[in-house]
């Protein structure tokens, strides 16, 4: 996730994230930050089952049109190009 930032630079962030929040209120904005997380992979969870359900909807409805339309007469074609 974070390919870009090593360690020296994770140390400096770090440091920095103290020094504006203070440790009192790092582990409320840690767990506030882990909870925003979390929301958001729900919400992606939600929407990839939804989209999933929505094409083997699709899927189904295509395949029972299709069965509906076999009973109707084949057209072969008849060799002319017509562009």
């Amino acid at each position: 996730m974070f390919g870009w930032i090593k360690g020296p630079e994770l140390i400096v962030i770090l440091i920095v994230v103290l020094l504006i929040f203070g440790p009192t209120k790092l582990p409320q904005l840690a767990k506030s930050i882990g909870k925003s997380i979390t929301e958001f992979k729900k919400g992606i969870k939600s929407v990839k089952d939804e989209v999933k359900e929505t094409i083997s909807d699709v899927d189904v409805s295509d395949s029972t049109v299709e069965s509906k339309d076999t009973t109707a007469e084949k057209v072969e074609p008849s060799g002319e190009n017509t562009t």
